[in-house]
């Protein structure tokens, strides 16, 4: 059973930040699908099981952004 989490990203400003943001999450292991809110800047992953802040935060540094 998948497991959706949200977390809201800072600093994301057009797409090619939702793309960076979501190519790095999506390397996750676990993670089935990143959907990434710009306006807003919620990011919500679906995984296989619930995903340690830690790793998304590290994700979301990889891009270059920040976890809220």
């Amino acid at each position: 059973m998948s497991t959706t989490q949200t977390f809201t990203v800072t600093g994301m400003t057009c797409g090619h930040c939702v793309a960076s943001v979501t190519e790095e999450v999506q390397e996750i292991a676990g993670v089935e699908n990143v959907a990434v809110d710009l306006p807003t800047g919620a990011v919500t992953i679906t995984s296989a099981a619930p995903l340690d802040a830690s790793a998304v935060q590290a994700a979301v540094e990889e891009a270059g952004y920040q976890l809220a």
